[in-house]
């Protein structure tokens, strides 16, 4: 599942610069996650590492887009150019 950002943000700015994918943003209001971006850090840490931050518990998997360990690991491997070892595979 990617993850998503709710609305109990708090703006504080940790989780952001700790995405290895780039897939979090400033949106209107609160940060926002970009799914097709998030692999829950998949293929670099064990655990995703905004929820490690989170000052707020803000960020939980979200319902509406359920993917499995392989499904990110292979949108890991297309965010990395196909560049990542074969630890994983």
């Amino acid at each position: 599942m990617a993850l998503i950002i709710t609305d109990e943000c708090i703006n504080c700015d940790v989780c952001e610069p700790e995405c290895p994918n780039e897939a979090i943003f400033m949106g209107p209001e609160i940060y926002q996650i970009d799914p097709n971006r998030c692999t829950e850090c998949v293929g670099h840490f064990d655990e995703p590492q905004c929820q490690q931050v989170c000052p707020v518990g803000c960020i939980p998997k979200d319902p509406q887009r359920v993917e499995s360990h392989q499904q990110l690991f292979a949108r890991y491997l297309t965010l990395q150019g196909d560049s990542a070892g074969p630890a994983e595979r």
